[in-house]
């Protein structure tokens, strides 16, 4: 009597192609940043890791004290973080080149009363199909994305 083991290679390839494709997590990836030329402080940065593994560097703001001008023709996202500082996400939005105010005004409001405490936004999208596709990468499936 042989030893052998019954494999399926076609069960096998598909749970490797499946292994490959499965997505993976969106999260932060804290950047460490220096004090700049001349003692200058250091700009607050962060990243984020899309589903797709792809990295999106973004300028840290406190949500209490955000200029709407700061979002225009960008990516923001809401942020809260737990009592550990791990950054999660709330929200996750794209706005035109000339949104309404009262639109931002009204996703910068249901953000806050959500708990978010920081807006990370993304500048270096080069167009609104660009933005719409990180908005895209970024969300996670309980978060509805907003263009404002």
């Amino acid at each position: 009597m042989a030893n052998r083991r019954a494999l399926s290679w076609s069960a096998a390839l598909r749970d490797l192609k499946d292994d490959r494709t499965r997505r993976q997590d969106v999260r932060e990836e804290r950047l460490k940043t220096t004090a700049g030329l001349r003692g200058t402080p250091a700009l607050p940065l962060s990243a984020w890791r899309g589903h797709s593994g792809r990295r999106y560097v973004v300028g840290v703001h406190s949500a209490g004290a955000f200029d709407l001008d700061e979002m225009a023709e960008a990516v923001v996202i809401a942020v809260r973080r737990d009592e550990t500082g791990i950054a999660e996400m709330v929200s996750v939005a794209t706005s035109k080149e000339s949104p309404r105010d009262h639109l931002r005004r009204t996703w910068l409001d249901r953000v806050r009363s959500s708990g978010a405490t920081e807006l990370h936004v993304h500048r270096l999208a080069e167009g609104e199909a660009e933005r719409a596709a990180i908005v895209s990468d970024l969300q996670f499936d309980t978060i509805a994305p907003a263009q404002v």
